[in-house]
């Protein structure tokens, strides 16, 4: 097969490493670095598999800053460009899909063009009206940042929004690629919209359950991590995905909740409003708690929400500075920044002289460089791993 993809972050480079291994995959972007690195075999993001698979496979693939070239011959087209919550509007920002989705239809006559991008629901019911085609469904993705490879080939499931040949096909390049036999799940196109928003809604519902709990338990002086090992041995809820952080952030939880709760216009809910709310609550809670220690200076340790992560968008810990640094002085270090400012703070690269000119060193997830200066720390992470 040939198979054009348009964008080359998580999703689209997870998804062009994973069916070049059996096909041929062009990888569009108008990233023209980020085309070469490619092309050179490194990983422009960091994940450790799509870095090993680059440079130790055989693969089918190349990118490209020419659209055509991408979409002209392909069989299957998947759309892997950003869609970002519109506060405003109260929707997700689909331009970037309707734009590809314009090019190929022109460039090509015939491919299957697979959006991977999130998008709300009813989205793909809407835009087959607006181009008078069937050739365009939806197949969610869920995968973690950082592990975008290794979800793909270990999928928990397969979901493809339709139930035509051409998507029991597409269902197949997924299924052939991975290493494991997952369950496929075919089914209309508004149905896999929603597998996806519900299914991240829930996730986050369960970072924002957890986190009240510990406020509950910081403010009342109660041993968080004894409370959730407690509750965790239930096997209807698990010793998963528990662990407190300062707020769910990064590329999908935030809009996708903000989306869900759009769609949700009309229709009564209280639980899904709330799971927004909460994520606010707890930020400002963890913001009281930082400036109730009085600090002269609040260091602010990395902006990434995961261990091994390069990335820091709607990172939780964003929001946190945006309500102490109106109170106190803030400095950040974080090697991903190569700046020496960012938020208009100053960006320290001397890890040394950042822990002594911290009164209270801020960090979401404890990191053993730490431990020298453990007095100073202020964390609620209490099993030292990401979730």
């Amino acid at each position: 097969m040939k198979i054009g993809i348009a964008g080359t972050g998580y999703v689209g480079l997870s998804m062009a490493v994973l069916l070049a291994q059996r096909h041929e995959v062009t990888a569009y972007d108008i990233d023209a670095k980020k085309v070469e690195q490619i092309n050179q075999k490194i990983s422009p993001i960091k994940d450790a598999e799509i870095s090993a698979f680059l440079a130790e496979k055989q693969l089918h693939l190349k990118a490209t800053t020419c659209a055509e070239e991408a979409y002209k011959d392909a069989d299957f087209i998947i759309v892997a460009t950003p869609t970002n919550y519109d506060d405003v509007k109260n929707h997700f920002d689909t331009s970037a899909v309707e734009s590809v989705l314009k090019d190929a239809l022109e460039m090509n006559q015939t491919a299957l063009i697979v959006i991977k991008s999130t998008i709300p629901v009813g989205y793909v019911k809407r835009i087959r009206s607006l181009f008078h085609t069937d050739r365009i469904l939806f197949s969610p993705e869920f995968l973690r940042e950082g592990k975008a490879l290794y979800d793909n080939l270990y999928p928990s499931r397969i979901v493809v929004g339709d139930e035509t040949a051409e998507a029991k096909q597409f269902a197949n390049l997924l299924q052939e690629s991975a290493l494991i036999e997952a369950p496929v799940i075919l089914t209309q196109p508004s149905e896999a919209e929603a597998i996806k928003l519900f299914a991240n809604t829930y996730l986050a519902m369960r970072v924002a359950f957890y986190n009240e709990l510990d406020t509950y338990c910081e403010l009342k002086q109660l041993n968080t991590k004894q409370i959730i090992t407690g509750i965790g041995c239930d096997p209807r809820i698990g010793n998963h995905y528990n662990n407190p952080s300062f707020g769910y952030g990064g590329y999908c939880l935030p809009k996708d909740t903000k989306q869900l709760k759009a769609n949700y216009d009309g229709v009564p809910n209280d639980i899904i409003s709330a799971i927004v709310d909460a994520n606010d609550t707890r930020k400002k809670h963890i913001a009281d708690m930082i400036l109730a220690r009085k600090p002269k200076t609040v260091g602010i340790y990395l902006l990434t929400m995961k261990k091994g992560s390069d990335n820091f968008r709607k990172s939780a810990i964003q929001d946190v500075i945006a309500y102490i640094k109106k109170s106190t002085n803030v400095i950040i270090y974080e090697p991903a920044i190569t700046a020496d400012s960012f938020m208009k703070l100053e960006v320290y690269h001397d890890l040394a002289q950042f822990k002594e000119d911290s009164d209270v060193i801020v960090t979401n997830r404890m990191d053993e460089v730490l431990s020298d200066v453990a007095d100073k720390v202020y964390t609620r992470d209490i099993y030292e791993r990401d979730e």
